[in-house]
């Protein structure tokens, strides 16, 4: 009879989904007091003329895009609770989401101003522009950054995402904090609501204060202080063949991470064609005797110089993140999906459920060779089954994840709890066969590693 470790939930621990209603509750309540401070900041000008009522206008986006700007950045500013409670896929996700509105908000905001501003004075657009430029202190630093947010709302579009290099992108992102900054200084100095209200006006600094350290705090100081302490660095670099290659880390005191099987941590590996970006890669092995590994496939410029990283070579980890996890899972029987670099984390996960005594099958998906080295490891366990899917759809003549396909390789899939890690085409297949089989949704758990 197999048995499996069923533990008491947590009643002072707060789900996800409710975690993401109390969130989305508080950004609510947030927009209702920007407004709030808007209208007490006078309503007149709403009822004097179609200029003045198109520049208050422009005023309240402003301000409603300057409050979401502040949220967009919490959301990954690797605030605890935060992550814990929702996820750090999610968190990303919902940031992606804001991102659409607040340049929105932006670019209605200037737009308006603009306009407001010819139809008061009559003028032509040109010279409306020119006017808005050098009637309000801070304009220069407001245009700069302004043009910043419009430069990297750009870039997180579909097309031009999956065209620029991550570099690229990944600078072009952290240049939103100087954009904050400049456009935060022709809030305060230009926001005529601020200045007729100083309570408002100390609560606007304070909101932006405590962003700014919020992201010091966990983005900066306390990922530097525990890069001190544990002292990571590449022990080992394997190829697993099939394209994947294994790192293995060492440091100091790697427990007190508290990682487990199917977080990821944000990896800077401090050597020439690594040093100016941090990527998500999850754990293939968790910490043990001060060591853990990374497998990641070779999909682009910065992952194929994995099989040259040099033995020695220092490491900058963030982390650990993620809920995709064993803790999530109260079934006793267990359907793991990996798709080519996902078998990391699924490789993880797969060794956390079978000492856990879980019934587990392992579905691998590579449309090239297999992880040779992960799949003989995943075998190795014993008490799983592992069915590899290996070719692309046109070799094989069919979707080897269909509706038809899952239910011949996993006939009890239904039954199952569900962990998905893969690009996000194969998690969709599988997430929709899976549905069409009768498994309920909220037994299905994704992770996505893109931080894009």
């Amino acid at each position: 009879m197999t048995t499996y470790e069923v533990r008491p939930r947590n009643r002072h621990r707060v789900s996800p989904a409710r975690a993401g209603r109390l969130l989305r509750l508080a950004i609510v309540a947030g927009l209702i007091m920007v407004v709030f401070m808007w209208w007490n900041g006078g309503p007149e000008p709403l009822l004097r003329t179609p200029g003045a009522a198109m520049t208050s206008f422009g005023e309240l986006t402003g301000m409603a895009g300057g409050f979401l700007v502040c949220i967009q950045i919490l959301l990954i500013a690797r605030v605890p609770w935060l992550e814990h409670a929702i996820g750090m896929d999610r968190l990303v996700a919902w940031h992606r989401t804001l991102g659409a509105s607040v340049l929105f908000l932006i670019v209605t905001h200037v737009v308006t101003m603009i306009f407001g501003q010819q139809l008061t004075a009559s003028q032509t657009p040109w010279t409306a522009t020119f006017a808005v430029l050098t009637s309000y202190p801070d304009m220069l630093t407001a245009l700069i950054g302004t043009c910043l947010f419009v430069a990297i709302g750009i870039s997180s579009a579909r097309v031009p995402r999956e065209k620029l290099p991550y570099e690229l992108w990944y600078w072009l992102h952290v240049a939103a904090y100087f954009a904050v900054f400049l456009t935060f200084l022709h809030q305060i100095s230009a926001g005529v609501h601020f200045d007729a209200n100083p309570v408002d006006r100390a609560a606007w600094i304070v909101l932006y204060l405590a962003t700014a350290s919020a992201v010091l705090t966990w983005r900066v100081i306390l990922p530097v202080v525990a890069a001190r302490r544990h002292r990571l660095k590449v022990v080992a670099v394997v190829d697993e063949g099939g394209g994947i290659t294994s790192v293995w880390l060492g440091g100091k005191r790697l427990h007190e991470l508290g990682a487990v099987a199917g977080q990821f941590f944000l990896f800077r590996f401090l050597t020439f064609g690594h040093l100016l970006t941090a990527h998500p890669f999850s754990l293939s092995r968790v910490p043990e005797n001060d060591i853990m590994r990374i497998s990641v496939g070779s999909l682009g410029n910065h992952t194929a110089k994995f099989p040259h990283l040099r033995v020695g070579t220092l490491v900058f980890a963030e982390g650990p993140f993620g809920v995709f996890t064993a803790a999530q899972s109260r079934a006793g029987k267990i359907l793991l999906v990996a798709g080519g670099a996902g078998i990391g984390p699924i490789r993880a996960l797969a060794e956390e459920f079978v000492r856990r005594g879980r019934d587990v099958t392992v579905v691998y998906r590579s449309s090239g060779a297999p992880g040779v080295g992960l799949d003989n490891e995943l075998r190795a366990l014993g008490s799983i089954r592992v069915a590899s899917v290996i070719g692309s759809r046109a070799q094989l003549g069919y979707d080897p994840l269909g509706i038809e396909s899952m239910n011949h390789l996993v006939p009890d899939a239904a039954e199952r709890e569900v962990y998905i890690c893969g690009p996000a085409g194969m998690a969709d297949t599988v997430e929709d066969s899976l549905t069409h089989l009768g498994l309920p949704r909220r037994m299905i758990h994704r992770e996505e590693l893109s931080m894009a």
